[in-house]
Order: C-alpha cells, then sequence, then structure tokens
C-alpha cells in the first residue's frame, strides 16, 4: 500500500512509498532516531546508541540545524529545516525519541510522515499545541492560562548575545540545570559542546499538525525524577496529553549522559506500551 507523504513548502516535496507498520513484540529489532533538545546536539547520545545495539536494535542520533556538527548553520531556526533533519533519515517502524526540546520536533515530523513512525518516545519533553507557539505550549497550564514563560527558571543560567542568540553561560550553569548527576569530566566535556540556540519559527509562529494528532500513534513518556529543566507538573501535564502512564528515571535532565544503560534499557521498554487514552491536541 503506497502513502504518499508531502512536507515542506511548494518546492519541498518527499515522496514515500510505504506499508503499514505493524505492532512489535519488545524483542523484536528496533531503529532508533534519537533527537536532541535545545542546546545539545547528536552527540549527547554517543553512550546510548552502543547500549541500544547491545540489546540489539539500531539507532541513528540526528543534528537540527545549528547543532552539533551543524553549529556553523546560524540561519535564523525554520519548522522546515528541523523537520527535515529528522524526515530524511526516517525508514518505515522507526521509533522518533526526543528529549526536552526534541519532543517538539519528532511531533513535526511525525506530523510530516506519519505512516513511517511506528512509535514516538518523549523523554523529558515538551508536547506542541494546536495553534500556539512553542514557547506558549510550554508555559501553558492546564486550564489554558498561559503561566511563567521561565518555569523551570533557565534564563538565568544563559548569557544572551548581540546577534540574538544565547547559550549556556557556564559549566557550572550547564551542572545546576541538565547535568547534576554526572562526573566533573563529562560536566566539563558536555558544556564545551553545547551550543547557541538562536530565535526564528520556533519561537514566534503558532503550528498546525492536524496529520499528528489524526494518525493516533503509539507513544511514550519518561519522567527523570531528578529534573531540574522540565518542572514536574509540564511533565504530568505533557504525559496527560499524550494519553499515556509515565516511565521513569531516577536521573537529571541528562540520563543519556548519567544512566545510558538504564535509559537504553527504557527505551526499549517503552516502544512495548500502549497509551491509556486520546491524544489531546489543545
Amino acid at each position: 500500500m503506497a502513502c504518499w507523504q508531502r512536507f515542506g513548502n511548494p518546492v519541498t516535496i518527499w515522496l514515500t512509498a510505504c506499508d503499514p507498520v505493524r505492532g512489535r513484540e519488545g524483542g523484536d529489532h528496533v531503529r532508533f532516531v534519537l533527537v536532541h533538545g535545545g542546546f545539545h546536539g547528536a552527540w549527547c547520545w554517543e553512550r546510548v546508541i552502543p547500549e541500544l545495539r547491545r540489546l540489539g536494535h539500531a539507532a541513528v542520533a540526528v543534528d537540527l540545524p545549528g547543532h552539533g556538527e551543524r553549529r556553523h548553520e546560524t540561519a535564523p531556526t525554520t519548522f522546515e529545516g528541523r523537520t527535515r533533519a529528522i524526515v530524511e533519515v526516517a525508514q518505515p517502524g522507526d521509533v522518533l525519541v526526543g528529549h526536552s526540546g526534541g519532543g517538539f520536533d519528532i511531533t513535526h515530523a511525525a506530523d510530516a510522515v506519519p505512516g513511517l513512525i511506528s512509535h514516538l518516545c518523549y523523554l523529558a519533553a515538551g508536547l506542541p499545541r494546536e495553534g500556539r507557539t512553542w514557547p506558549e505550549a510550554m508555559a501553558m497550564r492546564a486550564d489554558g492560562t498561559i503561566g511563567d514563560f521561565d518555569a523551570a527558571g533557565l534564563l538565568g543560567h544563559l548569557t544572551f548575545h548581540e546577534d540574538g542568540s544565547m547559550s549556556v553561560a557556564s559549566a557550572q550553569a550547564a551542572r545546576e540545570k541538565f547535568f547534576h548527576d554526572c562526573d566533573d569530566d563529562t560536566v566539563q566535556r558536555a558544556f564545551e559542546r553545547l551550543c547557541a540556540e538562536r530565535g526564528g519559527e520556533t519561537s514566534a509562529t503558532p503550528v498546525s499538525l492536524p496529520s499528528f494528532w489524526a494518525a493516533g500513534l503509539p507513544r511514550s513518556f519518561i519522567r527523570c525524577r531528578q529534573d531540574r529543566a522540565q518542572p514536574r507538573w509540564n511533565a504530568d501535564l505533557v504525559a496527560e496529553r499524550l494519553g499515556v502512564s509515565q516511565l521513569e528515571i531516577d536521573s537529571s535532565h541528562s540520563p543519556f549522559l548519567s544512566r545510558p544503560r538504564e535509559l537504553a534499557q527504557l527505551l526499549v521498554d517503552a516502544t512495548t506500551t500502549t497509551p491509556i487514552g486520546p491524544l489531546n491536541p489543545g
């Protein structure tokens, strides 16, 4: 059965022939597409990938524009550019894993090519809201009111630059918000690899993701118990809107560095779970 997928502006089109993805038992081979969050890059998954392979699965980590090996790309960020980075590597049956802000990106990718995706795993991650900007989605409470845009207290740990970009201010700031359960060498190395974030569509443009909401793809959410970057209320709300029971790992916001083996197993286990309720777009 052919599925035709259109993505991007009127001159950017992907056409993909695929079969519907069937259910999968926990012991079957899985291919994970790993998507980093803000300031990070594909490098943050380097300890998890060999653990997934040890468990018999495949994995590929993606650099979003302006991050990791693509940090030289300094143009304003666009939904199309970020989504393309994921869609271009996607294969039928893939599991998308989005960490933190990467939850927004895997949702956009699944909206673009829902027929290729078998499961989405949100790791301490955000979820877009239909008709809202990403910052609004992160700040919106369960009753629909917009709360503090800096509910996690991240802004005080950033440096703001003349070109409009922002970066993590110091290794200590990185430790405090992202890596407090990592050893000193890991913190320093990770801080040196963090990159600046730049504004663009993701900070100001409302989104519409009708194919994602309609597809009702299998999905899961993992909460980090020691998280200092995603408030507990936000984690609870994302899981509720996904219609899933939370999975948990006893780590900071960055279990890919502090608990890679445990995280790899949890990602595999997550693919065997099923939602307990419907998706909530708004």
